[in-house]
């Protein structure tokens, strides 16, 4: 009787393992669904967008750079400690400067010996630069100018991160209506091709009516699965643009488009803009290169002092000590004085081709803003044109809605009387097709509109606000 019951429980362990370890795999791929508001869309993709955070770490190289910069002030201390093991052979005579063999100190022995001693060296030298005439300050310059283009350039990635959420966003709203409309006007084409093709089957109608009702139902059906098809599309959009790899996303966007928002983006100039103040920027640090190269030619003025002991087991009269003489540190040696440097005299033509440079790539710098301002300017009028076109368009579809409303009753009306045929009332069914989705869309255009607006002026804080105040929260 154990024998069973031990099969039995074996075969259950067996079976169950792989269950609980696909259930496992399978919890840890799926991810709950997430809705989001616009605002909050907005926020997370700010916090979480790889870009962004890419821009914020240049922010902190940028800045690491004005430390670097700055750190030129300070005196510079050096120090050492060197110990060796080495002959003694001296000779008479100088090496031109070079980085291979080793300097000696000493008198010339009488006679060269192939046996080693010991020497050593310790010492420290302090030199401190007290002015310049002004090439580290233009250094600094350069530094922080630098910091002001990553900032400016975190500010546009920002901005273009939430530029792009936000028409994702309205994009799904746009499909999510459209997906309504498309399906009404194929549920009345459904009911009108039953209603015809029941005329038909009794002999009230032609049969070139059920047709043509079987025709524009097909096409409605096609219109629907496009609309669908937009949808699906627009939701895969703002998962990328919000970083997310798994997990469905919901909008929660009714509150929007309940009315037509009242308030209206605040206008800014064009030179607070991310994009103009890139190139401001950039036109800083070419400036303060051009600061750098003026200034590179000239004298640099050191204070120094040094302090120093060596150690020899080497004697004057070429009797070597044996042993660990050598080691310690038989005589010390101090220094202090000032020393200026000179730049290479013959640097002066690669030196004035640098500065040309550098005199030329500021100006294409203070073109290229000049090109900014005008993109600039031309976005912010083009979109107060836009705000100002989806108002008004807003304020008219609901008028054309009910209008065609109206003609597509009476037209059935009309077709149910026996008074006209079915084209009239194909006709008026797709212009309230047309109509239905235009009035959908009319009230996402305006949200687009402002959205756009907000880009150009190149600050989103106003959107929200408007955001804010449609959505009734405060």
């Amino acid at each position: 009787m154990r024998q069973p019951r031990i099969w039995t429980v074996t075969v259950v362990l067996m079976l169950g393992l792989p269950v609980g370890g696909w259930a496992q795999a399978t919890a840890g791929l799926s991810a709950p669904p997430q809705t989001f508001t616009l605002e909050q869309a907005i926020q997370y993709a700010v916090d979480h967008y790889p870009t962004v955070r890419a821009a914020l770490e240049q922010i902190d190289v940028s800045t690491a750079g004005v430390s670097v910069a700055r750190a030129a002030y300070l005196p510079r201390l050096d120090a050492l400690w060197q110990s060796n093991r080495a002959t003694a052979n001296n000779i008479f005579g100088q090496v031109f400067p070079q980085s291979v063999i080793p300097a000696m100190s000493g008198p010339v022995l009488p006679s060269a010996s192939g046996q080693s001693v010991w020497g050593s060296a310790a010492g420290a030298l302090l030199s401190w630069e007290p002015f310049d005439f002004g090439l580290r300050e233009a250094t600094v310059t350069g530094a922080e100018a630098a910091v002001t283009r990553a900032r400016a350039g975190e500010a546009l990635t920002r901005l273009d991160v939430q530029s792009a959420v936000g028409a994702a966003f309205l994009g799904i709203l746009a499909a999510q209506r459209a997906v309504a409309a498309t399906q009404a006007d194929s549920e009345r084409r459904d009911v009108l091709s039953r209603a015809v093709h029941a005329l038909v089957d009794n002999q009230l109608r032609p049969g070139a009516e059920a047709s043509r009702a079987d025709a524009e139902r097909a096409a409605a059906h096609i219109r629907l699965i496009q609309a669908q098809q937009t949808l699906t599309l627009a939701q895969m959009t703002i998962s990328r643009v919000l970083g997310l790899t798994a997990g469905h996303i919901t909008i929660d966007g009714a509150s929007l488009l309940d009315q037509l928002p009242a308030l209206d983006v605040n206008a800014s100039a064009a030179t607070t803009h991310p994009l103009a103040q890139i190139h401001q920027a950039a036109v800083d640090v070419a400036r303060a290169q051009e600061e750098v190269l003026a200034r590179s030619d000239l004298p640099r003025l050191y204070l120094q002092s040094s302090l120093f002991a060596r150690g020899s087991g080497a004697n004057p009269n070429g009797q070597l000590d044996g042993s660990l003489a050598g080691l310690g540190l038989d005589r010390a040696n101090w220094a202090a004085g000032v020393q200026i440097l000179f730049p290479n005299v013959f640097d002066f033509s690669s030196l004035r081709a640098r500065k040309a440079a550098a005199a030329a790539s500021e100006r294409a710098e203070a073109a290229l803003y000049d090109e900014a301002l005008l993109t600039i300017t031309s976005q912010q009028q083009a979109a107060a044109a836009m705000v100002q076109a989806a108002r008004a368009i807003a304020a008219n579809t609901p008028v054309q809605l009910a209008a065609a409303q109206q003609s597509e009753a009476q037209a059935r009306a009309r077709y149910q009387a026996g008074l006209t045929s079915i084209t009239e009332v194909a006709d008026a069914q797709s212009l309230l097709a047309q109509a239905e989705v235009q009035d959908q869309l009319a009230r996402v255009d305006v949200w687009r509109a402002l959205l756009a607006e907000a880009v150009a002026q190149g600050d989103l804080a106003s959107f929200l606000t408007i955001i804010h105040s449609s959505s009734g929260v405060r």
